[in-house]
C-alpha cells in the first residue's frame, strides 16, 4: 500500500508541476492556435486575387510536459503567401510538422553552436524561421555562384545573404518556400509597411505579414529559436531591466570597409571571393559584415547572437531574448533574427511523434481591447478600395463591417488571427459617407470614411 500511495503521490506532484507550467510558461501560452478553421491563401503570378486553400493555417495544437512543448502545425500562415517572382516553382504547402522546444532553455556553457541551413526556430503562427543563408556561395575556380537553386557546390567561404540575394523571390510578407516549407529569414512584416519600401511586390500581390511595427510600443513576442529562447519584434525597452523608454533594437554588425574579398574581418586569409562591385555589393555575402562588441553603455545594441537579456510582459523576471532587427528605415538588418550562432544550447527539433506523457494546452485567449490609435483606415477618401489595418499583432479574429449612414451593412470581413488587414471594394457603391465598424468580444470602434467617384 505504501508503494502504491507513494507512486500516486509522485504522479500527482508531476501532473501538478506540469499544470503549473502551462499557467506560467510563455513557450506554452503564446502560440496562435487556430480554433476557427482559418485556412491558408496564396497568389499565383499574374493574378492579384488570392486563392483560398484547404490547409489549416497557424498552429493546430500545443502539447507539453514538464520539460518540453510540442507545436503541431502545417507551417501555413493566415496571411496570403506568394507569388515568388524569382521562378521558384514551389508553393507554401502543408508540413505536418511537430516542433519540440525546451521549456527550460539555458546558455550554452561551451563553444556557441552555429546556426545552419533550414529551420532554426518557429514563429508563433507555426511558420519556420531560417537564418541568413540560402545555400549559395562563391566558387572561386569558376568565378561564379554555386549551390542551392543554382546547382553545384560553392566553396562555402563567401556565403550569399538570402535577404539580399533572394529579394526578388520574397512575397509581400517577406517569406518564401523551400521545397514547400514556407519560412522567413527576416522580420515578418510586409515590405509596404517599411518606412523606405525596397520591393514592389505588394503593389499587385498585397499581403500583411505577422505583425505591424509600432515604434511607440514594445514589439510582440514573435516566436522561439531552437535553443528555446524567445524572439521579439524590432522595438523594446532601451535598458535590460525594462526601463529607459521604447527604442529600436540595433544590430551590432556593420559592413566592412573592403574592396576585395580575400580575408575575414578577423584577419584570416581565405579563398578569394569576387571583388566588391555593382553586382556583388557590400552586404551580398554574410562575410562582408563584422561584429562590433557592445557594452553596458549601449544596451540597445545587441550581442553577437542578435540578442540580449530583457524584461518583458511575458518574462517579468527577465530572460535572454532575440530580436528581429531592422534599420532606421525599417528594412531588415543583418543578422536579421538569430545568428550566426545560438546563445543557448540548441535542443529543439522537428519530431515524427511525441514519445512521452503530455497534456494538451487549451487556449484561453485574452481578448485585446480595441484602441482607436491602433487602427488605420486608408485611403480616406477612397474611390476604389478601403483598407482597415490593425497595428501590432492580432491574437484573435476581428470583425470589420462597412455600413451606410442608414445602418445598412454593405460589406463584412474578418481580420484573421495572425494577420493584420482587410479590404473593402468600393467601386460598386455610391459616393457619400460610410461607417467602418471594427469589433471583437471586448467592444467596438467606429470610423467615418468617404467614398467619391
Amino acid at each position: 500500500m505504501y508503494n502504491l500511495n507513494s507512486k500516486l503521490m509522485v504522479l500527482s506532484l508531476l501532473f501538478t508541476s506540469i499544470a503549473s507550467n502551462a499557467q506560467t510558461n510563455p513557450a506554452i501560452l503564446n502560440w496562435l492556435q487556430n480554433t476557427t478553421n482559418i485556412t491558408g491563401r496564396h497568389y499565383v503570378k499574374g493574378n492579384s486575387t488570392a486563392i483560398t486553400d484547404a490547409t489549416l493555417a497557424n498552429v493546430q495544437n500545443v502539447k507539453y510536459s514538464a520539460d518540453w512543448v510540442y507545436i503541431s502545425t502545417q507551417g501555413i500562415p493566415a496571411y496570403v503567401t506568394g507569388p515568388f517572382l524569382d521562378n521558384n516553382p514551389s508553393l507554401a504547402s502543408a508540413q505536418n510538422a511537430i516542433f519540440k522546444i525546451s521549456l527550460k532553455p539555458v546558455k550554452n556553457p561551451g563553444a556557441f553552436t552555429a546556426t545552419t541551413g533550414g529551420n532554426i526556430g518557429i514563429f508563433i503562427n507555426g511558420v519556420a524561421l531560417f537564418d541568413y543563408r540560402d545555400g549559395v556561395s562563391w566558387q572561386n575556380s569558376s568565378s561564379s555562384l554555386k549551390g542551392g537553386p543554382l546547382g553545384g557546390i560553392g566553396d562555402g567561404v563567401w556565403n550569399r545573404d538570402a535577404v539580399v540575394g533572394e529579394k526578388l523571390g520574397f512575397d509581400c510578407s517577406k517569406g518564401h518556400p523551400a521545397m514547400g516549407n514556407y519560412h522567413h529569414h527576416q522580420n515578418p512584416s510586409a515590405f509596404k509597411l517599411d518606412l523606405t519600401v525596397i520591393s514592389t511586390v505588394c503593389n499587385l500581390y498585397d499581403a500583411d505579414g505577422l505583425y505591424v511595427i509600432d515604434s511607440t510600443k514594445h514589439s510582440p513576442l514573435l516566436g522561439f529559436a531552437y535553443d528555446g529562447f524567445p524572439i521579439y519584434g524590432a522595438y523594446a525597452y532601451k535598458n535590460t531591466d525594462g526601463t529607459g523608454g521604447i527604442t529600436r533594437m540595433k544590430s551590432s554588425y556593420t559592413l566592412r570597409n573592403i574592396t576585395t574579398r580575400t580575408t575575414y574581418y578577423t584577419g584570416t586569409n581565405v579563398t578569394a571571393g569576387p571583388n566588391v562591385d555593382a553586382t556583388y555589393k557590400l552586404g551580398y555575402f554574410r562575410e562582408d559584415y563584422q561584429y562590433n562588441t557592445t557594452t553596458a553603455a549601449t544596451p540597445d545594441y545587441l550581442d553577437e547572437h542578435n540578442g540580449r537579456f530583457c524584461k518583458t510582459l511575458e518574462y517579468p523576471d527577465g530572460t535572454y531574448c532575440y530580436y528581429a532587427t531592422v534599420d532606421k528605415n525599417w528594412n531588415s538588418a543583418y543578422p536579421y533574427i538569430v545568428g550566426p550562432t545560438f546563445y543557448g544550447t540548441k535542443t529543439a527539433a522537428k519530431v515524427i511523434s511525441i514519445t512521452e506523457t503530455v497534456q494538451t494546452y487549451a487556449p484561453s485567449v485574452a481578448i485585446q481591447k480595441l484602441e482607436d490609435n491602433q487602427i488605420s483606415v486608408f485611403p480616406n477618401p477612397s474611390n476604389d478600395l478601403i483598407a482597415v489595418q490593425l497595428n501590432g499583432l492580432s491574437r484573435e479574429n476581428t470583425t470589420v463591417s462597412l455600413y451606410d449612414l442608414n445602418g445598412r451593412m454593405i460589406q463584412n470581413a474578418v481580420i484573421n488571427q495572425g494577420s493584420t488587414i482587410v479590404y473593402f471594394d468600393t467601386k460598386t457603391i455610391y459616393s457619400g459617407e460610410y461607417i467602418i465598424k471594427i469589433s471583437n468580444d471586448k467592444g467596438s470602434i467606429t470610423k467615418k470614411v468617404e467614398v467619391y467617384k
